[in-house]
């Protein structure tokens, strides 16, 4: 199964891609992960917000492979416990798609990503920093495969 996280944003600072990379090597090899980085839509101080994220979107939608399943990370998506995101790993594993986890910009993802997401995800209810999104996903997933596995990590 391939997973890949598609990301706004680029230049992240050195301790978000260690992090990132620490969990996506742990994986094994069935499992062939990646992230992937768009880059973000003009903002400033008399920047179109919509258009930007219409950009955004545009870019990341052109990535997504039509038979892949599509997880939104979005607040107002579900809630998942660790059990309940380990039983989803499970199933999406059984399923045999790839997936690809959309993290939008500072102001989300536009609606056509929502639209084409197979799942909308939260996280959590508080607001994250999009760099830590990513790390904090990355160790979620390697956390969900530990249990799937009965491995010790997550004890």
């Amino acid at each position: 199964m391939k997973i890949r996280i598609l990301a706004v944003g680029q230049k992240m600072p050195a301790w978000v891609n260690e992090g990132v990379i620490t969990y996506l090597k742990r994986f094994p090899r069935e499992y062939r992960l990646e992230i992937q980085e768009i880059p973000a839509g003009q903002r400033g101080k008399n920047a179109d917000l919509a258009q930007a994220m219409k950009r955004e979107a545009e870019a990341i939608l052109a990535r997504i492979d039509a038979d892949e399943h599509v997880i939104a990370l979005e607040v107002k998506g579900q809630a998942w416990s660790t059990q309940a995101l380990a039983n989803q790993f499970e199933s999406w594993h059984m399923q045999g798609q790839n997936l690809v986890f959309l993290i939008g910009g500072p102001e989300g993802l536009d609606a056509s990503c929502r639209q084409r997401a197979n799942q909308l995800w939260s996280l959590s209810n508080l607001t994250l920093p999009h760099p830590l999104v990513r790390v904090l996903l990355a160790e979620q997933l390697y956390r969900a495969w530990s249990i799937t596995q009965g491995h010790p990590y997550h004890r």
